[in-house]
């Protein structure tokens, strides 16, 4: 594993070690790498503004669904599984 230093204000650096003492990460290290394992996650389904403005704009066109409640939180719940196999 390689090893690379970084300089934080006191603030970050405080909110890191609040976050180990509070048992959340074992380390800085493992902190730092949960964030970047989410910023990797997060870049895979970036949208820009446009992007969800025009998602926005279509799915008003569209007018009202026809899926049920069932198969919408189904759905959703298939997205969240997905979501976590990613950040694992």
């Amino acid at each position: 594993m390689a090893t690379m230093t970084i300089s934080l204000p006191d603030p970050m650096k405080e909110w890191i070690e609040t976050q180990i003492r509070a048992g959340d990460y074992a380390s800085a290290s493992d902190y730092v790498r949960d964030l970047v394992r989410r910023d990797r996650a997060r870049r895979g389904q970036e949208f820009t503004l446009e992007e969800l403005r025009q998602l926005v704009a279509d799915s008003r066109a569209s007018g009202v669904g026809s899926r049920s409640m069932d198969d919408l939180f189904a759905e959703a719940e298939r997205l969240a599984a997905a979501r976590d196999r990613v950040r694992d």
